[in-house]
């Protein structure tokens, strides 16, 4: 079948070619699934002890993988196409210490034709560099392990590790997360560690309001990188509202400049802090 389907998608852009181009879609020479559940660059900072962060991602892929509707299969390498899917991610985050939490994660997605449908669970340990240790930037470490049905990512079970580095600097923010991802079953399981970075890039233009730019991408295995024209790269331009510290808002609308990528992607995080402490009462 994927056979079959890598000559179809070699064909079909000669005969349609203005209409791939207007819709900005492409059939690449093999499809990789794109996991666009939680479209976030993480900071260093754990959830303090004693308190949970509750967050829902959402995410609309607006013009993303798709086949024509005279297409012979319904759908693409086995996976549903991507256009017109829409994510939500909740993720429940418990602080361990002051250096350590543990994350989970739920992911579903809805699409016309097939509903709202659950696509996996994953977990994610982390641990940080603690502040007694006053280090000039904030480091952390965090390892993620989860499921995901097939019929939405040929890999199955997948393990990704993250470095993950921050550092403020008066109103400038700068995060970076070189993620290492290893498939444990699936296609994929072979080939090796694949290397996913993500950056992100803020302002604060008010106590309020900050702004920024975020970048993702999957370069392929290690040491054996896709071509260009077959790597995942997106690029958010977000917004942070910061409206109190009890609540995280994070909105933005993303772009993927390469064949293999969605091409329009709007996301939304929102997130509400419980803290677990009794407060004083005063008297």
């Amino acid at each position: 079948m994927h056979k079959e389907l890598r000559e179809w998608c070699r064909r079909f852009p000669a005969k349609w070619w203005p209409v791939s181009l207007l819709l900005g879609l492409f059939c690449a020479a093999s499809a990789h699934a794109q996991g666009n559940y939680e479209i976030q660059v993480y900071g260093a900072a754990t959830v303090e002890p004693k308190s949970t962060m509750v967050e829902l991602h959402s995410n609309f892929t607006a013009v993303g993988q798709m086949l024509p509707a005279n297409a012979p299969f319904p759908t693409v390498d086995g996976v549903y196409p991507t256009n017109h899917q829409e994510h939500e991610t909740l993720e429940i985050t418990q602080g361990i210490n002051d250096w350590s939490e543990v994350g989970f994660y739920v992911f579903t997605s809805l699409q016309d034709g097939h509903g709202w449908q659950w696509v996996g669970d994953h977990i994610r340990p982390r641990v940080r560099v603690p502040d007694s240790w006053h280090w000039p930037i904030g480091v952390s470490l965090s390892t993620e392990v989860g499921y995901q049905r097939a019929i939405y990512s040929p890999d199955t079970w997948t393990w990704e590790i993250r470095p993950i580095i921050d550092k403020s600097l008066g109103r400038w923010y700068f995060a970076v997360n070189p993620a290492l991802e290893r498939t444990w079953h699936g296609p994929d399981v072979a080939q090796g560690v694949g290397f996913s970075p993500a950056v992100k890039v803020g302002y604060d233009f008010t106590k309020l309001v900050s702004g920024g730019i975020e970048y993702y991408a999957d370069y392929g295995r290690l040491g054996n990188f896709y071509s260009l024209h077959n790597q995942q790269q997106q690029i958010f331009v977000v917004t942070d509202l910061n409206v109190s510290p009890k609540w995280e808002i994070n909105i933005g609308a993303g772009i993927g400049p390469t064949a293999a990528t969605d091409r329009w992607i709007i996301k939304a995080i929102l997130g509400r802090h419980f803290s677990w402490v009794k407060q004083p009462q005063i008297e």
